[in-house]
């Protein structure tokens, strides 16, 4: 039998997906679970959004679209980036995608050959390393534990830049964290990154509307304008408009990226469907109340959960002050057991505790960081409490 190729065996299926798999599982089954596994925001885009992809539905042409993406969706990303701070871009500095994974895939493939090395901090969105193994690339990960609030900070920056690596990816607000950099931590990286002229950087943020406590959402190109001609922005209407099903990625950095990214598209997906398009135009350019009110709900509910997580003896959770996770260090449960099931390390800890008590969250180790796990605090208002409880139960029946 012919073989695969060697780059499917470096694919991994999602661990995150895993666990939420599991979760629906033994919901089917008739089990009372409470999901804070999986990174969707829960909620859904104002009626502007569908009535816009009723009315582009009712003039569908059938036809294939732009590669680089519909006219209309460039506008409105151009005011939507220039409304945090982007100035100077053109349509030929952007393009789109299949969601921000496969622009994210795009760039890898436009920017990395097989050995090149991708530099990120540790703990990390498991796609990034996913990404990597799959393009043969060489991951430099920059450990960031909970004693630093799980933060790059400059001299880790400059030391792992000095080895000149092709690509340092950042995440900003962080997944699986939730951390957010100030003004003055993103102007001290900054200052590392120019000094280092032989890296590409790519800003995944994502989450920059889900930004709590006043902190703002800042960018290394907004400190250092000179960063410009390297760095890359990438976008979502995923998790701000509450739109992960809809798979609309966005990008805006250097034109010969943007045209690489576009050509490549053509060599795939060809185009983002008209109706969809749509869409993500009146989300980005119609009203943003929808936004701006789950932005403060998920500041509420931040409250409840690092609250709660904090309260238990031994257990540490840094605040996070963006998009909707906590990423509490639950090592203090290592080596002791529940109910007779021995909790050696947080993949056995997440598991026992989907099994005692009915709550899915996702082992750290997936993200890097094996001494925490995520949790993703975008279920309803209604079962946050409980579940928060039934984690405090566990932790407490620990011996």
């Amino acid at each position: 039998m012919p073989q695969l190729a060697q780059r499917v065996g470096r694919a991994k299926p999602s661990a995150i997906m895993l666990i939420a798999a599991k979760a629906k599982e033994l919901k089917a089954a008739g089990r009372d679970i409470i999901s804070f596994s999986i990174g969707v925001p829960n909620f859904l885009p104002g009626e502007h959004v569908y009535a816009a992809a009723r009315e582009a539905l009712s003039h569908d042409s059938g036809q294939y679209g732009n590669n680089r993406g519909a006219v209309a969706l460039l506008e409105a990303f151009l005011k939507h980036i220039e409304a945090l701070g982007f100035s100077g871009y053109g349509h030929e500095n952007l393009s789109t995608g299949i969601g921000a994974k496969q622009v994210l895939y795009n760039l890898a493939e436009a920017l990395l050959d097989e050995g090149d090395e991708i530099v990120f901090a540790a703990p990390y969105w498991t796609t990034y390393r996913d990404i990597a193994d799959i393009v043969g690339a060489r991951a430099n990960l920059l450990h960031c534990g909970p004693d630093q609030a799980y933060k790059l900070t400059p001299a880790q920056l400059d030391a792992a830049l000095a080895r000149k690596p092709k690509v340092f990816l950042f995440n900003n607000p962080s997944n699986p964290t939730g951390m957010v950099y100030t003004r003055e931590e993103i102007a001290a990286l900054a200052d590392v990154l120019v000094k280092h002229p032989d890296t590409w950087i790519v800003t995944d943020d994502i989450y920059n509307s889900m930004v709590f406590d006043g902190i703002g959402y800042h960018n290394f190109v907004f400190a250092r304008p000179e960063l410009r001609e390297r760095l890359i922005f990438v976008d979502s209407v995923s998790k701000t408009y509450g739109m992960p099903g809809w798979r609309v990625g966005l990008m805006a950095g250097p034109e010969a990226v943007a045209k690489a990214v576009t050509t490549l598209n053509s060599n795939h997906i060809t185009s983002i469907p008209e109706v969809i398009t749509a869409a993500a135009v009146a989300a980005l350019s119609g009203p943003q109340d929808v936004p701006a009110a789950k932005c403060a709900e998920f500041a509420a509910k931040r409250d409840t959960v690092v609250a709660a997580l904090n309260a238990i003896p031994g257990v540490t959770c840094p605040r996070p002050q963006g998009a909707f996770y906590a990423f509490p260090d639950i090592s203090v449960a290592f080596g002791k057991s529940h109910n007779g099931t021995k909790i050696g390390n947080d993949v056995e800890l997440c598991a026992a505790l989907l099994e005692a008590k009915g709550v899915a969250c996702v082992p750290g180790s997936a993200f890097g960081e094996p001494r925490a796990l995520r949790i993703s605090y975008t279920c309803p208002t209604a079962q946050l409490q409980p579940g928060l409880d039934r984690i405090a139960e566990f932790f407490a029946e620990l011996a």
